[in-house]
């Protein structure tokens, strides 16, 4: 065996040399071998990177190739499978299982459905390194099981391990990991429904073909809902009255404006509800409403969720069926990506709506 002497393009590292094929099992093939069938197939039998294995043996031999190149695999060297395979035990967190590798790319996909945690300070040192991409959705997107969350690769065929284990001791440091699926807690939820008109049967209360909706599609179950005129009192006693009944969450729609008649939010604050975030950075939404009553989160849906496929509801309750503690920081920073769209058919979440 002579070695070339050439570094293979695309490599960082590595060496070529011409070997018999029954001599090249175990090694990484350096180029593309083409396979013919007449009139029917024209393209590669084997892809460059290949580990070569004994029953290829058979094969190559079919498409004339008694010799082939392979590259030389050094000590402190990693094939890019095989350094793929370490970055994606390195990345992983909980909810996380992987598919591959396949010529130094993994993908890595959600095992249940919830909220993805992406560490991004993280993301952005491992993105640093020479040779390694890491591609994944944004932080804090509702994914299903089996969705791709992650796809990384490692660029050349064969690189240094020590790019690897720098990684490695990266991951290692950081008390979160680089992704992560949180599940959703399936919640009691009570739901307080306000106006005088749904109240007094002028208009249909539609609360369940929108929230109810949603609320069932992440699992939870709505264990209680009150209808209630415009009335503080009534608005207060209710909110006590969902508490009592084991509600761990309660969602009140709507008469959030300030309008003179909208006398919501101070129902909310007499039945002795802390205020943390009233009005949001988000269209549709901004008068959003987020509290506690004593340690049960008390959403204020505006009307828009009566009207809108996807509203601010779709980026709050998500992030607190996954057990986040909401601050008015996380809502202030809603506001980049905050703007709707309003396409004819709504995707999301497969849009910028609250991506910032």
């Amino acid at each position: 065996m002579r070695s070339l002497g050439n570094r293979w393009p695309g490599s960082l590292v590595g060496e070529m040399k011409k070997v018999k094929v029954e001599d090249a099992i175990g090694m990484v093939l350096g180029h593309d071998v083409t396979r013919i069938v007449p009139g029917k197939f024209k393209g590669p039998g084997y892809r460059k990177g290949h580990r070569i294995k004994r029953e290829d043996i058979p094969g190559f031999l079919d498409l004339g190739k008694e010799h082939i190149y392979v590259i030389d695999v050094k000590e402190g060297e990693l094939h890019e499978d095989d350094a793929a395979l370490r970055l994606t035990h390195a990345f992983s967190g909980s909810g996380i299982v992987h598919a591959g590798p396949r010529e130094g790319k993994m993908d890595l996909l959600a095992t249940h459905a919830g909220l993805l945690a992406i560490n991004i300070p993280l993301l952005e040192r491992v993105n640093s390194q020479k040779g390694l991409s890491v591609a994944t959705l944004h932080d804090n997107t509702p994914v299903q099981k089996g969705q791709v969350v992650v796809s990384t690769r490692v660029i050349p065929l064969i690189i240094k391990e020590r790019v690897i284990l720098r990684v490695e001791a990266l991951c290692g440091r950081d008390a979160r990991r680089l992704v992560s699926i949180a599940p959703y807690r399936r919640m009691r939820i009570g739901l307080l429904v306000t106006g005088n008109e749904v109240y007094r049967g002028r208009i249909r209360d539609r609360s369940d073909d929108y929230v109810g909706v949603k609320v069932k599609h992440h699992g939870s179950t709505i264990v209680k809902k009150i209808v209630v005129p415009d009335e503080e009192n009534r608005i207060s006693r209710s909110l006590k009255e969902l508490a009592d009944a084991g509600s761990e969450l309660i969602l009140v729609t709507a008469g959030l404006s300030v309008d003179p008649d909208d006398v919501t939010v101070a129902g909310i604050k007499r039945a002795g509800a802390t205020v943390g975030v009233y009005g949001s950075p988000v269209m549709p939404g901004s008068m959003f409403l987020y509290a506690h009553l004593d340690r049960i989160p008390v959403l204020g849906l505006p009307a828009c969720v009566f009207h809108h496929t996807s509203t601010v509801f779709d980026l709050v309750f998500p992030r607190v069926l996954a057990g986040q503690e909401i601050t008015r920081r996380d809502i202030i920073r809603l506001g980049h990506g905050g703007l709707c769209l309003g396409c004819n058919e709504c995707r999301y979440p497969v849009c910028p709506f609250g991506k910032g």
